[in-house]
């Protein structure tokens, strides 16, 4: 590093500039990334001034959380499971490579007697956290971690990290807090369950340290800042209590300390999951690239940090690690932090080893000494633990909760630790709340328009609106295209149509998109014949309860509110053997992510409809279902698929894709699995023989675009595996959906959108996926008509209970007869066949018995406990 790579290369500000910045942190103005530059510059009697603002601004804050004059810290451990790591940041010695650890008399990884004797010693003194730190995926970069990890079972650091933390919780009773650097979303969900909060510093958003050659984080696969902002998001749509910071004199800019500033802010603000930030000064460190470089100065530290409270506001957590600051613990209270983060009493800080943690007695004399009362705290913030869920796992909850204060949140002050049991919940599913919805739906409605949580589950919707702008448009924009030169390709051979040309033909209207429809439909008659296919099939949906806070759903409740529900698995069983009574072949179960489902859930529900029905065709859980019981039970993804196999499942339904383009899925979800997890489970099951179906949902903040790139993925999936039976349409039903409720998403889509995108799809899955279906449950029998003439070929199921589209405000009713569906078929002029689920012929006596009795329930056939 080199002086110019500090922020002296950047001019200080003129005193105007300086005055009007302090006036307006004064006046409590919102900054803007400039003025927070200049005042990052402040000294002397204008850091003073600045100070005195950011204090009042946490003064406020903390009287609102009602703990004023009060000052946190969390007493905890300091546990350096490995300090192998593939990156190569040049201030750090925490890391280190293997030959220096053997030298030590050190394993790649600490053992879990290693990890259990400091968490055990750590409870002793009465510590309540362990704080497991370690490097970014030691295994892609030592040979020494990936055989250690091999040797003691676990696929990889992050399964064993898991391991640990439900040792730690069962043995010890001390809540972990996990610093395992980069995850994903899929390492949230698998961590999630055993530890009530995680952590990694953001650092920098400066691109420029990471990319350019010399920088602190040049090699550092780990601290692209793309990269760590995407993990602060992740976190926030996981529902993660997150802490992150600012690592604060590495070379950056006045400018790009204030822009890191201004990234984190957007990150809480659109998620509410940042549960702290650390304003963290640079020291420098013998045997390190940067060991010539200077110390960040208290100035700049002071300074940061008051720039944070203005910037972050008086509900934000801040913090400033009290070892590095050589007793000027005052500076840092005047500055506006309110906490000390954690300190341990046993072990040292390993990412500074040279700077002994203070005594918490003298940490206690020195706040009092600034006019504030210190206070332990737990890993998770106060406001966490009263949120509970989704925040807290039901299965970290019981932990949290016996060290917690249930008034204020802080670390109960006569609170022991000790080991309570980690575990699923072992209660096979019971029947609670609404379970006779899938009946009432239809005559008594639902209760309200809205579930409890609307204000807090779906994160914040200011912070969504700029996100989804561009898809509120009302109409598509028209895009300057040869239709006619399109229209002729697609007719020809529609898997010659660029990607231009079938934007143009997606935007058509008019007579071009007459003209679209009956090329479609001449190629369905080509590819699959006349015949409209449907199939006698009971939706079932188990549970309504979920916390994933997906923006476009109806359906989901918290499990207080009035149309809750969860059904037994013999009331489960009973709803397959009434379906195949009245002549199903087939029984589609999906349900809300309900937090306390027990590990076997799933298999158990299978096994419980092939036990009564041995001969119906299990079809059932989402992707996202999928991800959520591999993570409840620890499996990998196709480990979880195969159990599910070997239970009874013998396919899967593809929805839980919503729109394929994270662009889009982030406004509508919030929380739901990403693009690229949704493919690779549906790619695994089509690999384990499990074959699905694909679907779309459009028209609410998506735009033609976004249809083409879901539809080419899915084209290009189909032909790897050929796993896909159809491609389903499903408009977006707006009426109760909370994305719209909020003000944020179109109506639905168009009935020019609705053919456009039904005529595509046949075009442009063709020759791969050959069956489309249309969907009578959101369009009615006259829509689901207009779609037959428009490529589609199939009519879905019979359902016999649909609520999550009826939930949503579909006006179509919540099943169809056979009659009903051949009626529609009719309409289009066309005949009706039934079919299996994979798109078989029915055995006759199951079309016989569905003919009997119009493929319909009887209505007063009582269901075991609705009564």
């Amino acid at each position: 590093m080199t002086s110019s790579d500090t922020p002296a290369r950047q001019a200080a500000p003129t005193p105007n500039a300086m005055r009007r910045a302090l006036r307006r942190a004064r006046d409590g103005v919102a900054l803007d990334v400039a003025e927070a530059a200049v005042l990052l510059q402040a000294r002397g009697a204008d850091l003073a001034d600045l100070t005195a603002s950011a204090a009042r601004v946490r003064d406020a804050g903390l009287a609102a959380a009602g703990r004023p004059g009060t000052i946190t810290y969390s007493k905890s451990v300091f546990v350096p499971l490995t300090r192998l790591c593939r990156d190569r940041c040049h201030y750090c010695t925490f890391a280190t490579v293997p030959g220096k650890l053997r030298r030590a008399g050190h394993g790649a990884f600490l053992s879990p007697d290693e990890v259990l004797d400091i968490a055990r010693r750590g409870a002793e003194l009465g510590c309540k956290e362990a704080l497991i730190t370690l490097g970014d995926k030691p295994e892609d970069r030592w040979p020494e971690a990936r055989e250690w990890l091999d040797a003691h079972g676990y696929d990889d650091t992050l399964a064993y990290v898991r391991a640990v933390a439900i040792r730690i919780l069962e043995e010890t009773g001390l809540l972990p807090h996990l610093n395992p650097g980069v995850l994903s979303w899929t390492d949230f969900q698998r961590l999630k369950p055993v530890a009530p909060s995680m952590g990694m510093m953001l650092e920098t958003t400066a691109t420029r340290l990471w990319s350019e050659p010399g920088g602190p984080h040049h090699g550092s696969p780990d601290k692209e800042p793309a990269v760590r902002l995407r993990v602060l998001e992740d976190a926030g749509r996981s529902s993660v209590p997150f802490t992150s910071g600012l690592l604060v004199g590495i070379g950056e800019t006045y400018t790009e300390r204030a822009e890191s500033l201004f990234a984190l802010r957007r990150v809480a603000r659109a998620y509410h999951g940042i549960q702290e930030l650390i304003i963290q000064n640079f020291r420098a460190k013998p045997d390190t690239a940067m060991r010539g470089m200077p110390d960040a100065e208290l100035d700049d530290l002071v300074a940061a940090v008051a720039v944070a409270r203005l910037v972050m506001g008086p509900t934000a957590c801040l913090q400033a690690p009290p070892n590095l600051v050589d007793g000027e613990y005052g500076r840092l209270i005047g500055a506006g932090i309110d906490d000390w983060g954690g300190v341990s009493p046993l072990t040292i800080d390993h990412v500074n080893p040279e700077r002994p943690w203070p005594q918490i007695d003298v940490l206690a004399e020195r706040s009092a000494e600034a006019g504030f009362r210190l206070a332990e705290r737990l890993c998770v913030y106060p406001e966490f633990v009263r949120r509970g869920e989704p925040w807290l796992d039901p299965r970290v909850l019981p932990h949290v909760t016996a060290l917690a204060d249930p008034d204020t949140g802080l670390a109960r002050a006569d609170a022991v630790p000790r080991g309570l049991p980690w575990q699923e919940p072992d209660e096979p599913l019971t029947a609670t709340g609404r379970t006779e919805l899938h009946r009432t739906v239809d005559t008594d409605g639902r209760t309200g328009d809205r579930r409890a949580d609307f204000d807090e589950v779906y994160g914040d919707w200011e912070a969504l609106r700029e996100s989804a702008a561009p898809g509120m448009r009302p109409g598509p924009e028209r895009l300057a295209g040869d239709v006619r030169a399109a229209l002729g390709t697609a007719a020809d051979d529609p898997t010659r149509l660029s990607d231009e040309q079938a934007l143009a033909l997606l935007h058509a209207d008019g007579p071009a998109l007459d003209a679209l429809c009956r090329v479609a439909d001449d190629l369905r008659r080509e590819v699959v014949g006349d015949e409209v296919t449907y199939i006698v099939t009971r939706n079932i949906n188990f549970t309504n309860v979920c916390y994933t806070g997906c923006r476009f759903c109806a359906f989901a409740q918290r499990r207080t509110d009035a149309d809750a529900y969860t059904l037994s698995l013999e009331q489960v069983a009973d709803r397959a053997r009434q379906a195949w009574e009245v002549g199903a072949v087939e029984v589609c179960m999906q349900g809300g992510i309900h937090p306390d489902l027990p590990g076997t859930a799933y298999f158990d529900l299978v096994r419980a409809v092939k036990e009564r029905v041995p001969g119906i065709h299990v079809h059932a859980f989402s992707p996202m279902e999928v991800v959520n019981g591999a993570t409840r039970t620890g499996l990998s993804i196709r480990d979880w698929l195969t159990a599910a196999k070997e239970a009874g499942l013998d396919t899967i339904p593809g929805t839980a894709a919503e729109i394929l383009d994270d662009e889009v899925r982030w406004v509508l979800t919030k929380g739901k699995l990403p693009a690229a997890t949704w493919a690779e489970v549906v790619t695994t099951a089509h690999e384990l023989g499990i074959r699905s179906s694909s679907t779309m949902m459009y028209g609410h903040v998506d735009q033609p675009r976004h249809w083409l790139g879901h539809l080419r993925l899915l084209a290009r999936i189909q032909q790897e595996t050929g796993g896909f039976t159809e491609f389903v349409t499903l408009p977006f039903v707006h009426t109760n959906a909370p994305v719209y409720l909020a003000g944020i998403a179109r109506p639905g889509p168009t009935a020019r959108d609705n053919r456009a995108v039904t005529a595509m799809a046949r075009l442009l899955l063709h020759p791969h996926i050959t069956n489309i279906q249309t969907s009578w449950v959101k369009l009615g029998a006259e829509g689901a008509a207009e779609m037959l003439r428009s490529g589609a070929n199939d009519l879905g199921g019979t359902l016999m209970e649909e609520t999550i589209s009826r939930m949503a405000g579909s006006s179509y009713g919540s099943h169809r007869s056979v009659r009903e569906l051949t009626a529609i078929a009719e309409a289009a002029g066309r005949p009706a066949r039934p079919r299996t689920t994979t798109y078989g012929t029915v055995p006759e006596e199951r079309t016989r018995t569905a003919l009997a009795h119009d493929g319909r329930l009887p209505e007063l056939l009582p269901v075991l406990g609705d009564r």
